[in-house]
């Protein structure tokens, strides 16, 4: 059985988070991916930094996690990209049902 999931991945344009976005579903590593404006307060190369940032919620099923990764590092910008893999502890029958009819299987 598939473990499904979400993968948060945050990127700096609405035009990279909709490119990353499209590949990964055209390529039926995710089946959905939600895209909000959000702002980033981090520490890079010593400093305390703050920046308007895009954030993707890919729903997958993180078998796919490696694929996933390897597709982030061609098409991402950033040189340390954020991939956080959370599990889905339940969902609706039809959604679950859903995500795993629009998801490969991993190769």
């Amino acid at each position: 059985m598939a473990d499904y999931g979400v993968i948060l991945v945050t990127v700096d344009t609405q035009e990279a988070a909709q490119e990353i976005a499209a590949a990964l579903v055209s390529d039926r590593l995710a089946a959905c991916v939600n895209l909000y404006p959000i702002h980033s307060i981090y520490t890079w190369e010593g400093k305390v930094e703050q920046a308007a940032e895009w954030q993707l919620m890919l729903k997958t099923d993180l078998a796919l996690f490696e694929q996933i990764t390897a597709a982030l590092d061609m098409l991402h910008p950033y040189d340390v990209p954020e991939m956080l893999a959370l599990p889905i502890q339940q969902g609706s029958e039809p959604y679950m049902t859903w995500l795993s009819q629009n998801t490969r299987s991993p190769s």
